[in-house]
């Protein structure tokens, strides 16, 4: 665990588009086409994503890549003490890495560029706890660029991880000295390395070498990333741009709302101190400002890699649960893949996300609602259905609904799907949150019209885009 404060214990809509990613996220343009005149708006418009946050959000997945001094001393949190030399990858190749990535159809990828050990992956000034003094690359190597120059080769939005704690920096503790340390380390990565779409913190803070406390200016750092990458996402359990979703199993909350009340989790980690973890898994739906969740989990037991689990890879029936649990539940997944110490994601790994991929695109194939026809209607202050009629039966086994999130925000509370079967209409799935997106799986059935109720809103009900999938080619 990365949150916790002490150790011990993460347009069109094809199948994929042009680059063979998986595109299971804008809404389609000739999905569901919509008929009939929208409700009047009032009062004071819903929280809604900037472009960066949208942009981060259609990503859908991203991998996470867990690599430094824990990955040959085989730990989990290094204590700072590690020598240098022990980072020794034999045959590192970012590349590799970028194309897994692609091939499981993810769109970013976020390397920890220092984890709690203190160890920098790029030739830092800050410190001599860097590659700088690795034997890799005779000390003049620089993971950081290599991995940014292999996302942007492979069409991958890369993204970058500085751990606040810092196990090994003799100022850690003396806060203000630190905070200096800390600033131009993130002044380093956000200037050296081009645009980056994500900058990942976490709130841990335990004890420094001086065996003495930190108090980090959160203020003053995002304040620097904004500054220095105006079109990266920030992420904490504070946000202050995208908020971790409270657990590291990959689940995220139902409901759950994109909007959150800035003041209840002030800074990275105060959730344990104000006991609002609840507000991380499921979001306020009154909240004054966007800041939708982000599901971080990993592919393995642990977040580095170890031989002994090489045997313990998620299957490929779990990661499609894990997809349907995150990304279906208005989430985005960043899910971990850590390299071995040769420096390269394990063959089992490549392999199982090729596998994910390749069901993923099964399961998303055959999109019959593009000539279905629909009516929307508002049945009262906030409350709405939609009527899609398909040309003809087909057997259809997931649905997607999708709320206009970059124009309106999120609004849809409590919703039914229903399908009809003959001049029977069934209950298909139900559900509370929509947002960006929300997926529905149930018992294949032959329907010839499927209808989406919204049971509650907290705004006045807008249009709601569908998409349904049949299970063979229609």
């Amino acid at each position: 665990m990365r949150q916790i404060a002490q150790p011990g214990h993460a347009d069109g809509w094809p199948a994929t588009d042009r680059r063979g990613f998986l595109r299971l996220g804008a809404a389609r343009a000739g999905a569901a086409r919509v008929t009939g005149p929208g409700p009047a708006r009032a009062g004071v418009a819903r929280p809604r994503p900037t472009r960066a946050q949208l942009a981060w959000q259609r990503d859908e997945l991203a991998i996470f890549v867990h690599f430094g001094v824990n990955t040959f001393t085989n730990r989990e949190w290094g204590d700072g003490r590690e020598e240098p030399a022990v980072f020794a990858p034999s045959a590192l190749d970012a590349r590799q890495w970028a194309k897994a990535a692609r091939a499981a159809g993810a769109r970013a990828m976020v390397l920890t560029a220092q984890h709690h050990d203190g160890f920098c992956l790029w030739p830092t000034a800050t410190t001599g706890h860097s590659v700088r003094q690795s034997p890799w690359r005779n000390g003049d190597g620089d993971v950081v660029r290599e991995f940014v120059d292999a996302c942007r080769a492979e069409g991958l939005r890369p993204g970058l991880y500085l751990s606040p704690w810092d196990r090994n920096h003799p100022a850690y503790g003396d806060s203000p000295r630190y905070n200096d340390v800390y600033v131009a380390q993130l002044t380093e990565l956000c200037t050296r390395y081009g645009p980056l779409a994500e900058l990942w913190f976490d709130g841990a803070n335990g004890e420094g070498p001086n065996g003495k406390r930190q108090a980090y200016d959160w203020p003053r750092f995002w304040d620097t990333c904004r500054r220095l990458q105006p079109d990266a996402v920030r992420f904490s359990s504070a946000g202050p741009d995208v908020r971790w979703c409270g657990n590291e199993a990959g689940q995220a909350g139902d409901p759950n709302w994109s909007t959150m009340d800035p003041t209840a989790i002030p800074e990275p980690g105060a959730q344990f101190e104000t006991g609002r973890q609840d507000l991380l898994q499921h979001g306020d739906p009154h909240g004054t400002v966007w800041q939708p969740a982000e599901v971080d989990t990993s592919i393995r037991p642990g977040w580095f890699y170890h031989p002994q689990d090489d045997a313990r890879v998620r299957t490929t029936d779990d990661l499609v649960n894990l997809f349907f649990t995150s990304v279906g539940l208005n989430g985005k997944l960043l899910l971990n893949v850590p390299p071995s110490p040769a420096g390269q994601f394990a063959d089992g790994d490549v392999a199982r996300l090729a596998e994910w991929r390749t069901r993923l695109s099964s399961r998303f194939a055959y999109d019959v609602s593009a000539s279905a026809r629909a009516r929307w209607r508002v049945t009262g202050a906030r409350t709405a259905q939609l009527d899609i009629t398909l040309p003809r039966p087909v057997s259809v086994g997931v649905a997607r609904l999708a709320e206009d999130i970059a124009r309106h925000g999120q609004i849809v509370a409590q919703h039914s799907l229903y399908g009809r079967v003959g001049q029977e209409w069934r209950l298909l799935a139900s559900g509370s949150t929509i947002g960006y997106a929300r997926l529905h799986r149930f018992a294949p059935a032959s329907l010839d019209a499927v209808r989406v109720v919204v049971e509650d809103a907290v705004a006045a009900p807008e249009r709601v885009a569908v998409s349904l999938f049949a299970d063979t080619a229609p």
